[in-house]
């Protein structure tokens, strides 16, 4: 399984319209949106490292409180064993109505061959 997919998995067991990239349809009133951020390799003593790290930036996008989504979402991905490295809100688009909240999330893969 991948990070997006197991991402994915969880926010839309939370209810939640889930894209990678950008939302390419009419939005709804509160969306997520994966942005992966890196991929790797961070502890390994001979140059064939055996799991790699993957993070991504879950944006919750929210025209209404979205306290309340937010706190659901983080206890699931912290339920479904990913990291949560950092939680931002990042501001309120006055243009869209939104208010963008911004989940770092990490997890531990084992190397493919």
């Amino acid at each position: 399984m991948s990070l997006l997919s197991e991402i994915k998995t969880v926010v839309t067991g939370c209810g939640l319209p889930v894209e990678t990239g950008v939302f390419s349809d009419e939005p709804p009133d509160e969306y997520v949106v994966v942005t992966p951020l890196a991929d790797t390799y961070e502890l390994h003593a001979d140059d064939a490292p055996g799991y790699e790290t993957q993070e991504a930036r879950l944006s919750l996008f929210s025209r209404g409180n979205y306290m309340q989504r937010k706190k659901r979402l983080c206890k699931a991905l912290l339920a479904a064993d990913f990291v949560i490295t950092e939680r931002r809100y990042i501001g309120h688009e006055d243009d869209t109505g939104f208010h963008h909240y911004a989940i770092d999330v990490a997890k531990l893969y084992e190397t493919e061959d």
